[in-house]
């Protein structure tokens, strides 16, 4: 699930090669596992897939595209839609600028449209499309939290279940009154919700009627759609706490018993012990004050059989319920992310502004869809066919907006800096809270021994290795410059809701480009900066030329404007940085008839420990551009070049400052 869009993107791109091999062109997928097989082996080949060996190739083959075709990216048989060619069609163009009025990127607008149309078959003829259900809540409730998010959400099947949800949301919600009111918690809402299925009324009914109960029984009880062998597990536990609670054995075989039958469910071993005890500190602990009576049972466990076998059964089906949402919290999470209309920050769940004030003013009416399978999936369809009640035109979004906010825009235009301003105050505040000076010297730390798995965990795993490096630098330079001027526009970089990185297969976005005024440090100009992970072998082959190109065409289309380029890196090679230096007397010519000359270009090379230092000195751009531009100037062989700007930078004091808290 790791770079989502990227593998969605490249996924295309092979079932369309695939499909064009002459061996599979006029073959059909469905009931063909030589060709899913076939495919599996195509992907492998390609190197979509990295770890493994798939023992049933076929089958990983279907899993593998199953999501695209609930997307209606492709069809039944796995031929691309309209919809997947048009995603495949942005992927190869490298352009992802938002073409809307909701003012997401043309890529998730497509995903957009398609959500509203994605519908899953949760019973026989019986459907839903989540994703217009989580717009009726969030238009309802304006967020959720998380536990919401995760757990009541996915139950809402169909609208009784809905209206259900909403009625419990809005009761662990409420606050005040003249005298204490209960309030139900998810654990309460997840048994009122499982409990009125008919199939898990008669499963409960028949484990308190049966005489004698066996590892068979678990069999039946357990409802496990997989293998309802996986339930026999349960019987141990059973005894277990059968016999600690109704028989009130404590002995240490009694008790030791209890914890294997525990040990024994693995997965959800933790969520057992919770839900036993009410709390999960160290085993012996628990077990010390199990023994010596200090630690009581949670009040289901009762002396009562009857009323233990109901209580277990409910706990069991409550807890593998919690576990099963848990799982798929991040998949629904990633799919949802893909329209970049959902934000998930700081363990809420709301819209975005532009899609919340739009959803704001949509009739209720549109919401009937929720429950309706949509035959329209595999087509491309404007906003008004997929809904009548879905328009979409400036004169709508900018009554509601100024309607909203108490605002007087004329012009689309004027919206479109609305939304900015609101992104950069919403970046601003991630930085602050995640990338904080302590965080950003983290992060670059584990570029330089690149662990990739802490730089995904701190960052985002939506997103490859080389672009976090573009976009922690980018962040890393827009503090150095005192957070001056419009950092999106600076970012050559696809960013999601929540203002993190994503990777496209399409690749190849790599400049940052800073715009600064002038001021009393330095004049108007532009600064490029050029980041790569590549090691020293591959930092000549891959870095000399296109680092110097792209500053010359900069160079050549803004007519020699005063402007230069950072180059960073890990590990700078010697080599570059004197082909780097060789720059300053060298021409670039542009334009169709070479007849544009740019005599001389600035490139700096900056290791990554240079950078770190510069953060944790709390050194400013006003002080790098003197600095860059004096060493630039100086006439030391390139080794000694280099040497002398890192002793400037040494020889800087560090500042006591808050940014680096």
């Amino acid at each position: 699930m790791q770079d989502f869009n990227k593998k969605i993107e490249l996924q295309l791109d092979l079932l369309s090669k695939f499909w064009h091999e002459p061996e599979f062109t006029n073959q059909q997928w469905t009931g063909n596992e030589h060709v899913q097989e076939a495919y599996y082996n195509f992907i492998k080949a390609n190197g979509f897939l990295k770890d493994g060996e798939a023992q049933r190739k076929a089958k990983d083959a279907r899993e593998k595209t199953s999501g695209l075709r609930d997307l209606g990216l492709i069809d039944d048989n796995r031929r691309l839609t309209a919809v997947g060619s048009k995603i495949l069609d942005i992927s190869k163009s490298g352009n992802f600028t938002s073409d809307n009025l909701l003012q997401i990127p043309k890529d998730s607008f497509i995903y957009f449209q398609q959500l509203l149309k994605t519908h899953v078959e949760v019973n026989k003829g019986v459907y839903v499309r989540p994703y217009v259900v989580l717009l009726r809540l969030l238009n309802k409730f304006q967020y959720l939290t998380r536990p919401e998010f995760m757990y009541l959400f996915p139950l809402c099947i169909d609208a009784d279940t809905t209206d259900l949800v909403e009625k419990y949301i809005c009761m662990m919600r409420r606050r005040g009154g003249l005298r204490p009111v209960w309030t139900p918690d998810i654990n309460y809402v997840l048994l009122r919700l499982i409990m009125r299925q008919r199939n898990y009324q008669e499963a409960c009914d028949y484990f308190i009627r049966e005489k004698i109960v066996t590892e068979d029984t678990f069999c039946k009880i357990g409802l496990n759609r997989k293998s309802k062998v996986y339930d026999k597990r349960y019987f141990p536990l059973y005894k277990a706490l059968k016999k600690i609670s109704l028989e009130n054995d404590r002995s240490d075989e009694a008790i030791e018993d209890l914890f294997s039958a525990i040990r024994i469910l693995s997965y959800v071993s933790n969520h057992w012990v919770t839900a036993l005890f009410g709390i999960f500190p160290i085993k012996n602990e628990i077990i010390a004050k199990l023994k010596n009576g200090k630690l009581p049972l949670q009040y289901w466990i009762t002396h009562n059989e009857d009323l233990f076998r109901e209580a277990f059964f409910k706990a069991m089906h409550l807890i593998k319920t919690r576990k099963t949402l848990e799982d798929y919290y991040d998949l629904n999470r990633r799919y949802l992310n893909l329209s970049d209309t959902i934000l998930f920050a700081d363990n809420i769940v709301k819209l975005d502004i532009i899609p919340k004030h739009y959803f704001s003013a949509i009739p209720v009416d549109f919401y009937n869809i929720a429950f309706k399978k949509s035959e329209s999936l595999f087509e491309l369809q404007a906003l008004n066919e997929i809904s009548q009640y879905l328009q979409c035109n400036e004169n709508f979004l900018l009554n509601i907006i100024n309607h909203q906010n108490n605002k007087h825009f004329s012009q689309i235009g004027e919206i479109k800096q609305f939304v900015i301003d609101e992104k950069i105050q919403r970046f601003n505040t991630l930085i602050n809270k995640k990338f904080t000076g302590k965080n950003l010297i983290r992060i670059l730390n584990n570029f330089k021994t690149r662990n990739d798995k802490e730089i995904n965990k701190l960052v985002t795993d939506n997103a490859d290795i080389p672009t976090i490096y573009e976009y922690i630098t980018a962040i890393a330079w827009y503090e150095i410059s005192d957070r001056q001027g419009d950092i999106f526009s600076f970012m050559n970089l696809s960013l999601d809701a929540d203002l993190l990185p994503k990777t496209h297969a399409a690749g190849g976005e790599a400049d940052l480009i800073f715009q600064y005024e002038t001021n009393e440090a330095y004049p108007k100009h532009s600064l490029l900066i050029e980041v790569t992970l590549s090691d020293s072998t591959n930092q000549r082959r891959m870095e000399m030329e296109p680092v110097s190109r792209h500053l010359g065409d900069y160079l050549v289309s803004h007519n020699g404007h005063d402007s230069y380029c950072v180059f960073l890196t890990n590990n700078l090679n010697l080599n570059v940085i004197s082909d780097f230096r060789s720059r300053r007397h060298t021409e670039y010519y542009g334009g169709k008839n070479s007849d544009t000359v740019i005599h001389g270009m600035m490139i700096i090379p900056l290791e990554n420990d240079l950078l770190i230092s510069i953060l944790e000195k709390n050194i400013k751009y006003t002080e790098l551009y003197k600095i860059f531009h004096d060493v630039f100037n100086s006439e030391l062989p390139p080794k000694e070049w280099y040497g002398e700007l890192k002793s400037k930078i040494d020889d800087i004091p560090p500042r006591c400052t808050s940014f680096n808290s």
